[in-house]
């Protein structure tokens, strides 16, 4: 499945309508498998970003600074990571969303994302709904670690 053909695919599987008493810690939605990464996705995600560093698409330029081959901007999995969230829980709902980058991915790399509900709280009135967020690479390895609030309805 294409990278655009994915994303639309998990629009359609939105579940925005899910209010605060659907939900239970631990629960999530199912993982999201992505297609393995492609030079082409790195250089589709440099070209409208506008980060341009040759270490993502320029294979000697990336072994003359010390790497085995180019790798992916990691803003594109945080960006997949977002969206896989909001489909899940409604993008006007998000109220908090951080990623830490890990471990590198390199090209072929067949990424897992998952979301994880830590916990079921109310603020200021608000019912809050909070997420750990991974992605992992096919070896298990950690390639973003990060965290979200959404504001739902009770």
């Amino acid at each position: 499945m294409t990278p655009a053909a994915a994303t639309a695919d998990r629009h359609a599987r939105a579940h925005t309508d899910l209010a605060h008493t659907d939900l239970a810690v631990g629960a999530g939605p199912a993982p999201f498998v992505d297609s393995p990464l492609t030079r082409t996705d790195f250089v589709r995600y440099q070209g409208v970003s506008g980060d341009l560093n040759p270490i993502h698409h320029d294979e000697e330029f990336a072994r003359a600074a010390g790497f085995p081959t180019v790798f992916a901007v990691g803003m594109l999995q945080a960006g997949i990571l977002g969206t896989y969230v909001t489909d899940w829980l409604g993008a006007a709902n998000l109220r908090r969303f951080t990623v830490q980058f890990r471990e590198q991915v390199w090209p072929g790399d067949v990424l897992t994302y998952t979301a994880t509900v830590t916990a079921l709280r109310e603020e200021a009135g608000q019912q809050l709904v909070d997420l750990a967020l991974l992605v992992t690479r096919q070896t298990g390895g950690a390639h973003l670690r990060g965290e979200a609030t959404f504001v739902l309805p009770a």
